[in-house]
């Protein structure tokens, strides 16, 4: 019953407006259209200059993920694995190209734990590392995608880095 109570006063708006445009000039109308494209596009120019590049770098980041073929992310796990990527292009130690992979340094504490996903200030158990390391690694492991080997091995290296944390 809203449906047909929505289309109504849909279609009631878009009749009202089509017989005020109708009677406007159309050299009024081409104005009002060219004004609003001018403040629209400056508009598109000011956010681009101001936030355009955190809202290129996300679709980007999730658009090359997609070509690695990773397959079962939702879109949480994706975010998290780009916020991991973006944290290790960084401090320089991720490339997408293979040939920088030889340049490793080693991973702080403190990115060993954003890596895996875990709380540094709170007591972490060997089994909440290693519950968080395998819910990482069943997403990027090599057998899954040959792609992802890198981001495998720097996985691997926070493991250990935060098991010997704890120990």
């Amino acid at each position: 019953m809203n449906i047909i109570i929505y289309t109504v006063i849909i279609l009631t708006i878009f009749y009202f407006l089509l017989k005020f445009i109708s009677n406007i000039s159309s050299k009024k109308i081409s104005k009002t259209l060219r004004f609003i494209l001018i403040i629209g596009l400056i508009a598109l120019a000011i956010l681009f200059a101001v936030a355009g590049r955190f809202l290129l770098t996300l679709p980007l980041t999730l658009a090359s993920l997609a070509l690695l073929k990773l397959k079962g992310l939702s879109i949480f796990q994706l975010i998290s694995l780009f916020r991991l990527i973006q944290t290790l292009r960084r401090s320089g130690r991720f490339s997408f190209n293979q040939a920088n992979s030889n340049n490793q340094s080693s991973i702080s504490i403190s990115e060993a734990y954003k890596i895996l996903n875990l709380d540094m200030n709170k007591k972490v158990t060997k089994e909440d590392v290693n519950k968080a390391y395998v819910k990482i690694q069943k997403k990027i492991h090599p057998d899954v995608s040959p792609e992802t080997s890198r981001l495998s091995s720097i996985v691997n290296e926070a493991k250990d880095i935060v098991l010997n944390d704890i120990s």
